[in-house]
């Protein structure tokens, strides 16, 4: 396959320009719960699907810590669009991985930088056993399952995912692949009607009886118990998805710095509600700059303790991002009730951080149980 060459992109300078405009729809977006159709159309024309695929395979050959910065950026102004991005971007980068530390997955890079294809992930509700039913058919596998909080589904080209299937001689394994989301018998549900991040497009996808051929199943491995192949997964995503929700907290924070200034009823301790909002900011910020630090632009070896330390390090940050928002709201009192204040929408666009990989509870635990084991 002949390689794009991409143009030399002032990365920062046209992500500047974008956020305005981003800025400027995110209200409608967000009150009629629509995708962020015409955010993605210029996301696609300015290649930002391949900005951290290297160069030469066509890509922007943006780092890894650059993207994440430019996702925290454009949170700032939309952070469904952001998030959504985020989701694509996370598969990019566990596939950068294997391409700078294997050798593997070149082509595959090289047809999203020329065709700026969106990639769906739906592993979030999958975790280790998967859902779904996998039968066995000629030349391959029929798949029929729900996949939910499939984000950007609605322009999604490709669905990574993954199914059970119950093998006469191994016993249930979890068959990880990808399947083109025109396949037949494959449906985008209209079932994204939620609290927050409203404009993500996170639509249920239906695979009802799809062909999935032997030679799409990348990875075979067991049902029960933990495998290694979330070392790298949860090692590449996790920073750039809570990259969104740092965004989100430093956007709540100067809005309450801005508003609080001008609204007289809370001086008497609007310093000390600051100040704490600041040291909350701080956690997540510091925290969520230790996470983009472990991967080391794609240089790191996933692993078991480098996971544990990952999924404690992103509990704490979305609990921090939660907290500076609520406190925003608490600086500036009553008028952040109202949906014509953003904060209204930051609110509610924040608690989103609770239910990546892992919610906080199965954090805990999951964790727990790994310490005690070893």
């Amino acid at each position: 396959m002949e390689t794009m060459i991409t143009p030399k992109i002032n990365w920062e300078k046209r992500t500047n320009e974008l956020e305005k405009i981003f800025s400027g729809r995110a209200v409608e977006f967000d009150t009629n719960g629509l995708f962020v159709f015409e955010n993605y159309a210029d996301l696609k024309e300015n290649r930002y699907f391949s900005i951290m695929i290297p160069e030469e395979l066509g890509g922007g050959g943006q780092s890894y810590e650059q993207v994440c910065n430019i996702l925290k950026n454009i949170a700032h102004h939309c952070a469904s669009t952001a998030l959504s991005l985020s989701m694509h971007q996370h598969l990019v980068a566990a596939t950068v991985w294997k391409y700078k530390n294997k050798g593997e997955s070149g082509p595959m890079l090289r047809k999203v930088a020329n065709d700026q294809l969106v990639l769906v992930s739906t592993g979030a509700r999958d975790w280790l056993d998967s859902n779904g039913n996998m039968k066995r058919t000629e030349g391959g596998y029929l798949l029929t399952a729900k996949k939910y909080f499939a984000s950007q589904s609605v322009v999604g080209d490709i669905a990574v995912t993954s199914a059970p299937y119950e093998d006469i001689e191994k016993g249930w394994q979890v068959l990880h692949f990808s399947v083109p989301l025109n396949s037949k018998g494959v449906t985008i549900l209209d079932d994204w009607d939620v609290l927050g991040m409203r404009a993500t497009g996170s639509q249920t996808i239906d695979f009802e009886n799809v062909f999935i051929p032997d030679s799409a199943i990348a990875l075979a491995r067991p049902r029960t118990g933990y495998h290694s192949v979330w070392d790298l997964v949860i090692g590449v995503a996790m920073p750039l998805i809570m990259s969104v929700y740092v965004g989100i907290a430093e956007k709540a924070m100067e809005i309450a710095i801005t508003l609080g200034k001008k609204y007289p009823r809370n001086q008497m301790h609007l310093p000390y509600i600051i100040g704490k909002m600041n040291n909350s900011l701080i956690s997540a910020q510091t925290q969520w700059k230790a996470m983009v630090a472990k991967v080391e632009d794609f240089n790191f070896k996933p692993s078991g303790s480098n996971t544990l330390e990952m999924l404690s390090l992103k509990s704490n940050v979305a609990e921090a991002c939660i907290h500076t928002v609520s406190q925003a709201m608490d600086a500036i009192g009553g008028q952040s009730f109202y949906k014509k204040n953003i904060l209204e929408r930051l609110f509610r666009d924040v608690q989103g951080a609770r239910y990546h990989p892992l919610p906080e509870w199965d954090q805990y635990q999951f964790t727990g149980e790994r310490l005690l084991n070893k």
